[in-house]
């Protein structure tokens, strides 16, 4: 798989040896091969990330969302991948091109607070709200995880936040939510909020996916946040996962974790690495 994302080709076949940020015996690399994890997930964090003012205003004001929602929502699940799986080099590469862009990202909340993208808090909420929501997407809705591999995936993430500038992550998810914590009192619901889930139901970000899943996917994803969080975003009973969902879901993760597509990220860097390319799918759990 190969494509060219900030004037970088990325190809996570090459070179052949090189190793990723991440180990393939991570709990990262079990999970990143799952698009369901990865879709569910990442809605998750960036309702998390849009609860907090500086943050929606920063993407409000200076990203492409406005224009190109979804080709921006692309770009951000590739650098996932890159980080994940790509070889150490070019992750780097395309992680400090990013950060070049971010640093250009200041400015003033509608209230008159001033933010900038490198402020280190954001950094380090940014980077927790994706573990947290790729961990526990995978864990609810394709396989449990233990206490032990959801420790080590937190723990294991400090590596990739900090290429990212982030200087506190979460060893825990105790620790994601004393974090969480710590930020609540500055959420506030947004227009951003709703616009973003209007986004995902509507299925224009993911046409592959069945039509079916798409509401499922977007209440999964509102799930995965806190009663009293969903409550002070004013996620009401609309987004409220049914039964139904959960049922949906839990096959289409179980059935995308067995699905094995050579041309994946996670195929071509296990060969990269001299492993099988299905290495992620007949290892043991």
């Amino acid at each position: 798989m190969q494509d060219n994302y900030l004037g970088t080709v990325v190809d996570f076949s090459a070179p052949a040896g090189e190793a990723a940020l991440l180990a393939p015996d991570s709990v990262q690399w079990r999970v990143y091969k799952n698009p369901i994890a990865l879709g569910i997930g990442g809605i998750a964090a960036v309702l998390l990330e849009f609860a907090e003012p500086r943050i929606w205003s920063g993407v409000w004001d200076h990203s492409t969302y406005k224009a190109d929602p979804i080709g921006r929502s692309r770009r951000t699940g590739l650098v996932a991948m890159l980080a994940c799986y790509g070889p150490a080099s070019t992750a780097k590469e395309v992680i400090g091109k990013v950060n070049r862009m971010h640093g250009k990202v200041k400015g003033e909340t509608p209230a008159g607070e001033p933010y900038r993208a490198l402020d280190p808090v954001l950094l380090d909420w940014v980077a927790a709200t994706a573990s947290y929501g790729f961990l526990m997407a995978y864990d609810r809705f394709v396989h449990p995880l233990s206490d032990a591999d959801k420790t080590r995936f937190m723990r294991d993430g400090e590596v990739v936040g900090r290429e990212f500038g982030a200087r506190r992550s979460p060893a825990s998810i105790n620790e994601f939510m004393t974090m969480m914590a710590e930020l609540e009192p500055r959420f506030e619901p947004h227009p951003i909020v709703f616009e973003f889930l209007e986004i995902i139901e509507s299925g224009r970000a993911a046409p592959s996916v069945p039509r079916f899943l798409h509401r499922a996917i977007a209440r999964a994803a509102v799930s995965l946040l806190p009663p009293h969080i969903q409550r002070k975003l004013r996620l009401d009973e609309r987004y409220a996962l049914k039964r139904r969902d959960r049922v949906m879901l839990g096959i289409a993760g179980r059935l995308a974790d067995r699905r094995v597509d050579r041309a994946s990220p996670a195929c071509q860097a296990s060969v990269r690495l001299g492993l099988p390319h299905d290495f992620l799918f007949s290892a043991p759990r």
